[in-house]
């Protein structure tokens, strides 16, 4: 989480990426979203849980998109506001109108702009001239709502240590670029098994294992990589805009599938992690992934909660102060019962 100086001077935060947030800061989040999680089973048809009530969502969509769109959509709904959908083509980002004037106009209407872009650059600019919250909702260079997701599933299923090692197998993506970001900031072994040139960000990396208080390692032998792991986690081969690798991408990474053999060199106890969407039978085999031990629908479920409580964290944020700060005071009293 990161606050920026908005247009007009004044301080509002964003979500562009972990920059700004710490260990304590990404747990609290997560603490958070267990409540909007149990509020939405114990609720859902109530109207007196709406923390951004009349409030407006402007979501920019330059990208394909199911799990963001809807999670998102549905998630300021179901928080009370209203999301309005903008395709990126049609409203011409940084072509028919610059970015920064779209930030400017789009400031004077709603009260959040989430941007699933092509160009980092874009998020970046909509932070720097919006004077409300920007969110990053999947940039060429990150995905920090989907990492957020993955390891809150992690964290609620108790699977989430210092301990833990998590191995990410495939291409040095946006996505293996978040999960690096993260590992600079939360305390895990983070491996990623991918082929030589395919490497993720080098500035990210490299500004993840100065921070970092775990381990962060690049290893090129998928089953080395995969040996006692605790979670295995991989995303497509080809990401969108690389159409034209796909062919020498299906060569060069045909031993980085997670089937049942890489999954047997992990520790029994090992879940099977995937962003999606998923090509079963390239990067995951469809044994593995509807087998016993993949949570991939989990974590895709857990895109909707996250985001809410990351929503209710930059726009309604007395209000998840409040929540923490009643949260610790039950703590420290159920401690003392103890």
């Amino acid at each position: 989480m990161s606050q920026h100086q908005s247009g007009n001077g004044s301080k509002k935060r964003d979500f562009l990426g972990f920059t700004g947030l710490d260990a304590g800061k990404i747990i609290e989040l997560f603490d958070y979203s267990l409540f909007i999680k149990q509020e939405r089973q114990a609720h859902r048809e109530s109207d007196e849980f709406r923390p951004i009530r009349h409030k407006t969502v402007a979501m920019i969509f330059s990208k394909p998109s199911l799990r963001t769109r809807v999670s998102f959509e549905l998630g300021v709904f179901e928080l009370g506001g209203h999301a309005i959908s903008l395709e990126g083509k049609s409203i011409g980002v940084g072509e028919r109108e610059s970015v920064e004037d779209i930030a400017r106009l789009l400031s004077r209407y709603n009260d959040a702009i989430v941007a699933r872009v092509h160009a980092h650059e874009i998020v970046e600019t909509l932070a720097a001239h919006a004077n409300i919250p920007v969110i990053n909702a999947l940039t060429d260079l990150s995905h920090p709502c989907q990492i957020l997701a993955d390891a809150f599933t992690l964290y609620e299923k108790g699977l989430w240590s210092e301990d833990t090692k998590v191995v990410f197998v495939g291409d040095g993506n946006n996505v293996a670029n978040s999960w690096i970001e993260l590992a600079g900031i939360l305390p895990f072994h983070f491996v990623l098994a991918c082929p030589e040139g395919y490497l993720p960000d080098e500035k990210l990396l490299k500004q993840a294992r100065s921070n970092a208080k775990g381990t962060i390692e690049i290893i090129h032998d998928p089953m080395e990589a995969a040996r006692n792991a605790d979670v295995l986690y991989t995303d497509v081969w080809t990401s969108m805009g690389q159409e034209e690798e796909s062919a020498e991408r299906l060569k060069v990474f045909k031993d980085f599938q997670i089937d049942s053999k890489m999954l047997a060199e992990a520790k029994p106890s090992a879940v099977v992690m995937h962003c999606m969407p998923a090509h079963r039978g390239q990067e995951i085999s469809a044994e593995v992934m509807d087998g016993p031990q993949s949570i991939i629908i989990d974590e895709a479920e857990n895109r909707l909660h996250v985001q809410k409580a990351l929503m209710v964290k930059l726009m309604n944020h007395d209000l998840y102060r409040k929540f923490h700060l009643t949260h610790r005071l039950n703590r420290a009293a159920n401690r003392l019962k103890a």
